[in-house]
């Protein structure tokens, strides 16, 4: 009864201590400006693996282009994906779309309260449900996301996975305690939204991954893994998946004012998304480079390459374009193409210049054509 009563007594501490915290230190957001659920379900989309100061512009241009569940219902996927160019993980955006459309049929285009029917909602998971109902409508939910995992393992110090089945249910459980007691609150406006709120801001601002800043945090007093200095090693995420190395080539081919460019083919990564021909070096190291030359005589030097249906004569590299997706270190070399033989019907389109601006190319590719119309 005891241990209860101390644990009882240090959720109720956490939860004030964070709502009087969250008062005078929020950022100021521009979702935050608002309740609309709609605007709030966009930028909650739009933060999942992505940092707030990249989200901001996008989420407002967004919401000029888009500014109710019905435009973005009946927009056309050209224009929803081009809004979210740069991003990436553009099943987000096409999840979006399909869930207004169910908001259309199944709610008379009116967002939903209930936490069953936002859940229900395609690209919506228990977390995103949690935040959407508890900041638009204030409702007791628990969220849980990299940041909150951080601050409660840290905070109570939980030493394991976070990852495994048995840890995981038990963060779940105390956010959900610490929103239920925030739901009590009567003399905050909107606690159960600010409490969640206010876990996500320490963990993006104070709790962070690295040197937390334990000096300016508001839980220091009640932090466990502070008194024990477990603070850098905690959550204990275990070792890292190692990174795996691939390499591939991009051929800018232009024939009359006219790009050569392709859509990538629905159910891959980057579906739907445009990008220059290019093919994949299978095991080659970070060192290879492609032959160049300005003669079809030196042809022979650069080999077919498997995936390709024409084959292109190198004439001067372009540009070389690094990053990461996932657990791939992923490296672009570009290069500005000849044809041996004219591409296929099927290879592409050729398209002018002005026409490539108003389509969404894979960021890798985006800085291609950068590189391009800077040229």
């Amino acid at each position: 009864m005891e241990q209860l009563e101390r644990s009882t007594h240090k959720i109720k501490t956490v939860v004030n201590v964070l709502l009087d915290w969250f008062a005078t230190n929020a950022r100021d957001l521009p979702w935050r400006r608002t309740t609309n659920p709609y605007a709030i379900w966009v930028s909650e989309i739009m933060l999942q693996q992505t940092q707030v100061k990249t989200v901001i512009p996008y989420w407002q241009r967004w919401m000029r282009k888009m500014p109710t569940i019905a435009v973005l219902a009946k927009a056309r996927p050209e224009k929803i994906h081009k809004l979210w160019e740069g991003l990436g993980y553009y099943t987000r955006v096409r999840n979006m779309q399909q869930a207004a459309q169910q908001i259309i049929s199944q709610y008379n285009g009116k967002f939903p309260k209930n936490f069953d029917d936002i859940l229900s909602l395609p690209g919506v998971g228990r977390y995103t449900a949690g935040a959407i109902s508890s900041i638009a409508f204030n409702q007791s939910r628990p969220i849980l996301d990299g940041n909150v995992i951080r601050v409660l393992t840290r905070v109570f110090a939980i030493t394991t996975d976070p990852r495994e089945r048995k840890t995981n249910a038990q963060l779940w459980r105390l956010a959900e305690e610490l929103v239920l007691h925030a739901s009590r609150i009567t003399h905050h406006v909107s606690p159960c939204s600010h409490l969640n709120q206010s876990l996500m801001e320490l963990g993006a601002l104070v709790c962070t991954p690295r040197s937390p800043l334990c000096g300016d945090c508001p839980l220091t007093k009640s932090c466990i893994a502070r008194k024990k200095n477990l603070q850098e090693t905690l959550p204990n995420l275990g070792k890292r998946e190692a990174s795996t190395a691939r390499r591939f080539v991009a051929f800018v081919v232009e024939r009359s004012g006219r790009f050569l460019v392709r859509q990538r083919p629905a159910g891959v990564v980057n579906a739907h998304l445009w990008e220059f021909p290019n093919v994949e070096i299978p095991g080659a190291p970070a060192s290879c480079r492609p032959v160049s030359t300005s003669s079809k005589q030196h042809a022979g030097k650069m080999p077919a390459l498997p995936g390709c249906d024409f084959h292109p004569i190198s004439t001067q590299p372009l540009c070389t374009i690094r990053h990461s997706i996932t657990r791939y270190r992923i490296t672009l070399d570009a290069w500005r193409a000849e044809l041996t033989k004219p591409a296929l019907k099927d290879s592409g389109s050729w398209l002018e210049a002005a026409q490539l601006r108003e389509l969404a190319f894979t960021a890798a590719h985006k800085k291609i054509l950068g590189h391009i119309m800077a040229g």
